[in-house]
């Protein structure tokens, strides 16, 4: 059985990722990419379906035991698990090296620190998702897993052995002494991969993170969890595109059990869009561009058929599927891979993407004229379709409202192309676009706001709630001090706060489908309530802010990982596993309580 989720750590090597539980077991690796077909995806099901567990040796019968320690190597994604043992301490490095054209690596290196440690290692490597059983044999003294287009070369320093279809190693470690194990991934069809190099490639990988975590310009009372969420949004970005991940991983459920299980390991525009002001804020120019750039791509010439979400690579279809063979994350299911609300219309990305630009320009950014060329066709765009209803931020699968939040965010991308023409950066209808965006923002104020209730609310019309409402000050929109925002922030916390005092996105409605159009519920949206402590800071309650802020912090696991969603009733985080939508706002919150001095100390 898979560990909780927060029992995961993450290591990757900016175009694909692996999660290490406490016990040593490598759950979940694709390869070569992100949302390529797993070799490990015990996450999803059982050790059948694929899993690599290396640490102290135990008996058949006896579940394995969890780290005494862990913890990454300073500020790294070199990961460091220690278990003491009656016969003394034993440690694992596990990496990946990051890499340019080189073979995805996935490296695990055992080290003695005291006494004699008898060490497994188990590799049991299923493809297509635990599908396929490959064919494991030896070439040239290594040993090698082929599938169809797919070959994975297993060397290591230790004697191996074959049984059950699994491959296993048994050693003893001594204090100083050093075993390495890799796992490289090459095209069936191509002349195997180098003689990995593990010590080398360790020096290399420290190296190149110590040289980025460089570059932060936070130093503020939060650096610690700031950097380590920098780390973690540049290992899901896609080096060799600029695209980034919104997780690493696909179906880890929102409602332990249900079917909220959808698949992340793609760009979502929103997200992406937030993730590079959140890189522009700590000084992270390059990201930036490269982001910018993949937009770019990605979009072409097609702006009119903007999707909310591509593949890593610009990828236009994501068809979803579900895998019947998996059971699923405690058994949640379906598994799916995909994402079937590709082809959504969400008016929102539209003020995503443009606020993303405009912050970029804005930052200093060199200039790119096609940049500015596409923020003039998106607004030409939305000028025919910002009064139409759509599927708005959360994606729903039911029916399409006027969803408040779209309607804000098709605002901010006028507003922010207003001021790009301000600027003398670019030529545009000034007039009337300025027309177009008091247009749009009497509409919401009319129709989207509850004058008893004093605020506002999902769509127009309705009487729910939804948190993304939060976002009205950050935007711009109306001001903190405007009593309608005050009204809608304190409706948020008495009508979507859970027994802990964090905020769900929205109201569900348990076994009968709710506004989003599926059953059951889910936890606390960790963004919201990150967007929660923004907001009261921004009202001036500071240390209400502050305290909501340390306690989401308090979420993180020993590695300072978040997932979507915190359950207050199982008390655990679920969703996909790290979230670069939690990991952001964590930054931008933190961010804005340290220009207010409201942290303690």
């Amino acid at each position: 059985m898979a560990g909780r989720i927060e029992d995961y750590a993450l290591i990757g090597d900016m175009q694909t990722a692996a999660l290490v539980c406490r016990d040593g077991t490598v759950d979940w690796l694709c390869l070569p990419r992100f949302d390529s077909h797993a070799i490990f995806a015990g996450l999803l099901g059982t050790e059948e379906h694929g899993f690599w567990r290396l640490g102290p040796a135990c008996s058949t019968d006896a579940t394995p035991p969890p780290a005494d320690r862990r913890s990454y190597r300073g500020d790294s994604l070199i990961l460091e698990s220690e278990w003491d043992t009656p016969r003394g301490t034993v440690r694992v490095i596990d990496f990946m090296p990051p890499r340019e054209n080189a073979a995805p690596q996935l490296i695990r290196i055992v080290e003695g620190v005291s006494g004699r440690v008898p060490v497994q290692s188990t590799l049991r490597m299923r493809f297509s998702y635990g599908r396929v059983v490959p064919w494991v044999h030896r070439h040239d003294g290594r040993t090698v897993a082929v599938a169809g287009p797919d070959s994975v070369w297993f060397d290591t320093s230790a004697e191996t052995y074959g049984e059950s279809l699994t491959t296993y190693t048994d050693f003893t470690v001594s204090p100083g002494e050093r075993i390495t194990f890799t796992l490289s991934w090459q095209p069936s069809h191509h002349a195997p991969p180098g003689l990995p190099e593990p010590e080398q490639q360790l020096e290399a990988t420290e190296e190149f993170w110590r040289e980025w975590v460089d570059h932060c310009t936070y130093h503020g009372p939060y650096r610690e969890a700031v950097v380590r969420s920098l780390i973690t949004l540049k290992a899901l970005t896609y080096a060799p595109t600029g695209g980034i991940v919104a997780a690493p991983t696909t179906s880890l459920p929102e409602d332990i059990g249900g079917v909220r299980n959808w698949d992340y390991r793609y760009t979502w525009l929103r997200d992406a869009a937030i993730t590079l002001s959140s890189l522009l804020r700590t000084g992270y120019r390059e990201e930036a561009r490269a982001w910018r750039e993949w937009l770019l791509r990605a979009v072409a010439g097609d702006p009119e058929n903007l999707q909310i979400m591509y593949g890593i690579a610009g990828e236009r279809e994501l068809g979803e599927a579900e895998l019947d063979w998996l059971p699923g994350y405690e058994n949640s299911s379906p598994v799916r891979v995909g994402n079937g609300a590709a082809h959504q219309l969400q008016l929102d990305v539209y003020g995503e993407v443009t606020e993303a630009l405009h912050l970029a320009h804005m930052t200093g950014l060199a200039r790119n004229d096609y940049a500015s060329l596409l923020q003039l066709k998106l607004i030409r765009y939305l000028e025919d379709h910002w009064d139409e209803p759509d599927e708005g931020i959360w994606e729903v699968r039911g029916p399409r409202r006027h969803f408040v939040h779209s309607k804000v965010m098709a605002w901010v991308a006028v507003d922010r192309t207003i001021k790009l023409i301000e600027s003398g950066d670019a030529n545009g209808p000034l007039e009337k676009w300025r027309q177009l965006r008091e247009d749009i923002h009497r509409d919401v104020c009319e129709r989207g706001y509850d004058k008893e209730r004093n605020t506002f609310t999902q769509s127009y019309g309705s009487k729910e709630l939804d948190a993304a409402l939060l976002l009205i000050p950050q935007m711009g929109f109306l001001p903190p001090d405007d009593k309608r925002v005050i009204g809608t922030i304190e409706a948020i916390q008495r009508e979507l706060s859970t027994s802990d005092g964090f905020i769900l996105r929205y109201p569900t409605d348990g076994s009968h489908e709710g506004v989003d159009g599926l059953p059951g519920d889910e936890g606390a949206f960790l963004a919201c309530s990150f967007w929660m402590a923004d907001d009261l800071a921004m009202i001036g309650r500071v240390d209400e802010a502050r305290k909501l802020f340390e306690r989401l912090l308090a979420l993180r696991n020993d590695l300072g990982l978040l997932a979507e969603e915190w359950d207050s009733r199982l008390q655990r985080q679920v969703g996909n596993f790290p979230q670069a939508f939690s990991h952001v706002p964590l930054i931008d919150t933190a961010l804005r309580l340290t220009a207010s001095g409201a942290y303690a100390g």
